[in-house]
Order: structure tokens, then C-alpha cells, then sequence
């Protein structure tokens, strides 16, 4: 029944999107997810509706899913050169628009084997997630519902990956892919708390300019916090650096820390975090101690 529904709509999409209508919606930009190629995964996310248009208030995250994608692939195509079956984990997954968009990108563009697990604590959001991988027929997918810091796995990752994690969540999945030796690591951080409360609670001194106002301690100690979580991964044997993986326009959680696994720690890195923690104040994250 969910197959024959499926190829229903997939016929509809394919003669709805016509190289005109498919310009008009992507203009010059070669976007990897166009409606007519993945026309099930797009409606289960919910960005198409029963005629397979594209309505307006769902074309921002059509974009950020294709801008997605596109940052992730050079890595995620690596792994399939080294690996038979290329692990993913997808730590903190939420309603698991990555978790799912992964599974159609392997099977349709890299078509290489994948073992792709969510991982969210909320047990009823994984029940929702397990029936929507369901409903998109995505092959190589689970979910778990736990905590990042008990959870349990059979094989390390290659590939560990958490979107939005809110504060030192994002922490918890660079540690796990640390700890597992993930050969790739991609975080995009959320709602960065802890350094502007350890800020907070300095003396008075130098640094009380930016202390003293709440928008400026958060501002400072988001970027912060990034800064040191890039170091970090390197003192820890990752070439990792950051890029804007979603224009700012969309939202202003759009930075990606992106690190590859090299094999050699960097103690140049480990004493720029140690100068740079005593520039600003004297305090660092919780994550120097959780990977020392």
C-alpha cells in the first residue's frame, strides 16, 4: 500500500515539475534535492504538498537542506573511498531531516552501503522518526532514544554529525565522535550558554565591558566557545575549521565546525586555547576537560 502511494506521488511530482517550473524554483543554482528526484523524502519531510508544489513558507528549508548537503558531501564521498559500509551517527537528530536526507543521498547519489543511526533522548520523537523513515522507504536507518552519554553502539561511527544541539549537547557529540576516532566530525552549535555563565561569574577586571551587558557576554561567548571547540579538535588530531553553512538570512545558528581526522595531535593548538582562555578571562568550556 505504501509503495504503490509512494509511486503514485512520484509520478504526480515528476509531471508536475516540469525544466520550466524547476527553474523558476532553483534559478541558476545546481542544487543536489530538486522535487522531481526526491519527491517522497520531500513530502515526508513535509515540504511538498499533495500536488508535489513547493509552497512558499517551506522553500527557506528546501534551501537550507540543499545547502546542507552540499557542505557534507566532499567528506561524506571521502568515506565511501575507505569504507565498505560507511557509518553515520547523527547525535541529537530531532525530527531527523538529516538522518533521512543522508539515507537518500547515499542510496541515490553516492550509491554506497550506509549504516545511518538517530540518536534523540525523547523517545516519542524516535517513535515519530522510525515512521517516518518508514513512510520515505529509506533503507541503512534507525533510531535510538537515549542520552549521547549513555549510549551504546556495536561499531564506531566513521561520521559523526549533530545539527543544533543546543549548548554543551554539541559538546557531547564531539566527544563521542572523539572518543570513538570518527573520521569526520560536523557540528553545528546552538543556544551556547556555558561560557557566558562561567563569564558572569568573573571579578571585576578588564573584561568587565563586555561582562557587564548581558547581549554582549552571549554574543562574544558563542563565537568564543566555537573558536576553542576548533582548537580543541585540533589538539585532538582533526583538521577542523568552521564555514556559514546556512546564510544568515534564515537563521543566526549558521555556523558549521567541520574536522577531519589526521591522526596527530597538534600541541600548537592545545597552547593557543590555553593563550586564548587567559586572554578572556581565565575560564574555558567544560569540553578541554572532557578530551584531556
Amino acid at each position: 500500500m505504501r509503495a504503490a502511494a509512494n509511486r503514485v506521488f512520484t509520478e504526480r511530482a515528476l509531471e508536475y515539475w516540469t525544466p520550466e517550473r524547476t527553474r523558476q524554483l532553483n534559478g541558476d543554482r545546481n542544487l543536489p534535492l530538486l522535487p522531481h528526484l526526491a519527491p517522497v523524502l520531500l513530502r515526508t519531510m513535509g515540504l511538498l504538498n499533495k500536488d508535489a508544489s513547493l509552497p512558499p513558507r517551506r522553500m527557506r528549508k528546501y534551501r537550507q537542506i540543499n545547502h546542507m548537503i552540499l557542505m557534507l558531501q566532499p567528506a561524506l564521498t571521502e568515506l565511501c573511498s575507505r569504507n565498505p559500509v560507511v557509518r553515520i551517527l547523527d547525535a541529537g537528530c530531532g525530527r531527523s531531516y538529516l538522518t533521512m536526507l543522508l539515507a537518500w543521498w547515499f542510496a541515490e547519489h553516492e550509491r554506497h552501503p550506509v549504516s545511518i543511526v538517530g540518536v534523540d533522548r525523547s523517545a516519542a520523537m524516535v517513535q515519530e522518526c522510525q515512521i517516518r523513515a518508514e513512510r520515505a522507504e529509506l533503507e541503512g536507518l534507525r533510531f535510538e532514544a537515549s542520552q549521547l552519554d549513555a549510549l551504546e553502539l556495536a561499531d564506531h561511527p566513521h561520521a559523526v554529525i549533530s545539527l543544533h544541539a543546543c549548548d554543551t549537547a554539541t559538546d557531547d557529540a564531539i566527544v563521542l565522535g572523539v572518543q570513538a576516532e570518527a573520521e569526520f566530525i560536523a557540528v553545528a552549535p546552538c543556544c551556547q550558554a556555558e561560557l557566558a555563565r562561567r563569564w558572569e561569574a568573573l571579578p571585576s577586571g578588564a573584561f568587565e565591558p563586555m561582562q557587564a551587558v548581558p547581549h554582549f557576554r552571549r554574543k562574544v561567548a558563542a563565537t568564543t566557545t566555537d573558536v576553542f571547540r576548533v582548537l580543541l579538535l585540533k589538539a585532538n588530531g582533526y583538521d577542523a575549521g568552521a564555514v556559514e553553512f546556512i546564510d544568515s538570512n534564515h537563521t543566526a545558528k549558521n555556523t558549521l565546525i567541520r574536522a577531519v581526522q589526521q591522526g596527530v595531535e597538534d600541541p600548537a593548538a592545545t597552547a593557543q586555547y590555553q593563550r586564548l582562555v587567559e586572554a578572556t578571562g581565565g575560564v574555558g568550556i567544560g569540553l578541554a576537560d572532557r578530551l584531556r
